[in-house]
């Protein structure tokens, strides 16, 4: 086993990227388990995020920070983690390619979007293209009076819908199973809005010169843009290990500093409930790694030599 380390961040989005500038320009010893699994990954190119006001592609955003990162001297391996335990007030750790010890320990693991039924390779050419959109909030602007379709059920999809009402007029919510589960008060709202319904199940989804088109219970329709409302998976598993206290979707409990029920255990990002913004995460990391050095500095004062 190394040296102790003083934080171990899990995740190299960029929630956990920036976390690694902020420590290692702490003078901290600092090391990222990177799955390479990180949802800013899959962005063709986000103008939602400040500074560039002609975008930048998540690919590109995430080099910049890793590239960052390692000037100030953090280590970033790639891997990933397979258990997460406390041995006396520091942290052991499990990883695909070692087992490290640390002091403190920063979750910054997001979530996995749950995605329409179609292959990974279909998948991948219409996030590309634009055809299939997961964030409004990102790239609604991007929408601005076309022909959308939200695929969702329940409160999530009607929010979703109603939220991208403010970009266009042209909008229909197909639901998976019917929607037996719409309040009055929902289709009221959506009725107001002007929004189609539709019945699902939605399958046989293809990319067309057009747009993406998809098979409902009543035929085929094709949208400019198609946005999955379907949920997330919270990446939490291993703050639930520890006995971290998680909010009923599974989500990470922090208070103000992102630290969570668990002493020396911090999280920030999407595995925090939140925006799902990548300035929202990369804020939420300064936030917690600041919290980790002043910390650490209340255990043993940090001095230089």
């Amino acid at each position: 086993m190394a040296r102790i380390l003083d934080c171990l961040v899990i995740g190299g989005g960029p929630a956990g990227l920036t976390a690694a500038i902020y420590a290692a320009r702490f003078h901290l010893s600092v090391r990222v388990i990177d799955a390479g699994a990180s949802r800013a990954g899959q962005i063709p190119c986000t103008r939602n995020y400040p500074g560039f006001p002609e975008g930048i592609s998540g690919p590109d955003l995430l080099g910049r920070l890793r590239d960052q990162a390692l000037k100030y001297g953090a280590d970033i391996v790639e891997g990933h983690v397979d258990a997460l335990a406390r041995r006396d007030d520091d942290f052991l750790i499990t990883t695909s390619v070692d087992v490290e010890q640390s002091r403190a320990v920063l979750l910054a693991t997001g979530v996995t979007n749950r995605r329409p039924p179609m292959a990974a390779d279909l998948h991948a050419e219409a996030v590309a293209t634009g055809r299939l959109r997961y964030c409004p909030v990102c790239d609604g602007f991007e929408v601005t009076d076309q022909n959308v379709a939200v695929i969702g059920a329940g409160s999530g999809g009607v929010r979703e819908t109603l939220f991208l009402r403010a970009y266009t007029r042209r909008l229909t919510l197909i639901s998976p199973d019917g929607f037996q589960e719409l309040t009055p008060k929902d289709r009221r709202a959506l009725e107001a809005a002007g929004v189609e319904l539709l019945d699902g199940p939605v399958s046989d989804l293809r990319l067309e010169d057009e747009g993406l088109s998809l098979d409902w219970a009543g035929g085929r329709k094709t949208f400019d843009t198609v946005y999955p409302a379907l949920g997330s998976d919270v990446h939490s598993d291993l703050a639930r290990g520890l006995g971290a206290a998680l909010t009923a979707d599974g989500c990470v409990k922090v208070d103000a500093h992102q630290r969570t029920s668990v002493s020396g255990l911090y999280a920030a990002g999407d595995v925090v409930i939140g925006l799902d913004q990548i300035s929202h995460a990369m804020g939420e990391a300064g936030v917690a790694v600041t919290a980790i050095r002043n910390d650490l500095d209340a255990r043993a004062p940090l001095r230089r030599p």
